[in-house]
Parts: structure tokens; C-alpha cells; sequence
């Protein structure tokens, strides 16, 4: 098992900046895969980017590239997410993931086993 808590979210104006953090804890973790979804109200979770906890390129969707960092803090077990340039569209409820049964990963929803509760991120125009 693994237990993701993400925090950070918050109402903010378009152009601002916020930073998401997720701690993970539970089973090794070493040798899983790390996403950010998010979900807008009435909407369908939309992929936002993924990375291998154990390093390598991160994988943006193309409505955030350039404009959110994906990063891990390996010593503290914690996921961030660094959000810039932040748009209204950007609005909704902001979700860690976890991948700890393939070896690629993955853009779909249905990949990822382990879920945090979410934080919201509200952006104003």
C-alpha cells in the first residue's frame, strides 16, 4: 500500500503561482511511477504530468508544458508540483497518483492504484 497526502492548493489570481506537495509513504517506493491529475467540476480527470520516482524525463501534458515543473524530494518521500502562469482553466481539484505495477509510465487514469484525497486549486480571472 501506499498512502498519498497532497497539500498546497489554494484560490489564487491568474498569472500567480502555487506549489502542490504530495507525501507518500508506505511500501517502497523506490520503483514506482508519480502523476498529477486534475479534475474540474463537471469534468473528467484530466492527466497533468508523470515521472518515475526513480528519476528520469518527466512527461507534461501539452496544456501545462512550460508552465508546471514536476519535482521529487527523494529524502522526504514528497511529490511537488510547481505551478506558474497559473489560468483560470487551470481551476479544479489537483490529485497525486501512484503506479506501482508497470515499468513505463502512464497518461490514463486507470494506471495508477493509489490516490491522495485531492487539494483544490482555484485560479480567478
Amino acid at each position: 500500500q501506499v498512502q498519498l497526502v497532497e497539500s498546497g492548493g489554494g484560490l489564487v489570481q491568474a498569472g500567480d503561482s502555487l506549489r502542490l506537495s504530495c507525501a507518500a509513504s508506505g511500501r517502497t517506493i523506490t520503483n514506482i511511477n508519480m502523476g498529477w491529475f486534475r479534475q474540474a467540476p463537471g469534468k473528467e480527470h484530466e492527466f497533468v504530468v508523470t515521472i518515475k520516482w526513480s528519476g528520469g524525463s518527466p512527461n507534461y501534458a501539452d496544456s501545462v508544458r512550460g508552465r508546471f515543473t514536476i519535482s521529487r524530494d527523494i529524502a522526504k518521500n514528497t511529490l511537488y508540483l510547481q505551478m506558474n502562469s497559473l489560468k483560470p482553466e487551470d481551476t479544479g481539484a489537483y490529485y497525486c497518483a501512484a503506479d506501482a505495477r508497470h515499468s513505463y509510465t502512464s497518461k490514463l487514469r486507470g494506471d495508477y492504484e493509489y490516490w491522495g484525497q485531492g487539494t483544490q486549486v482555484t485560479v480567478s480571472s
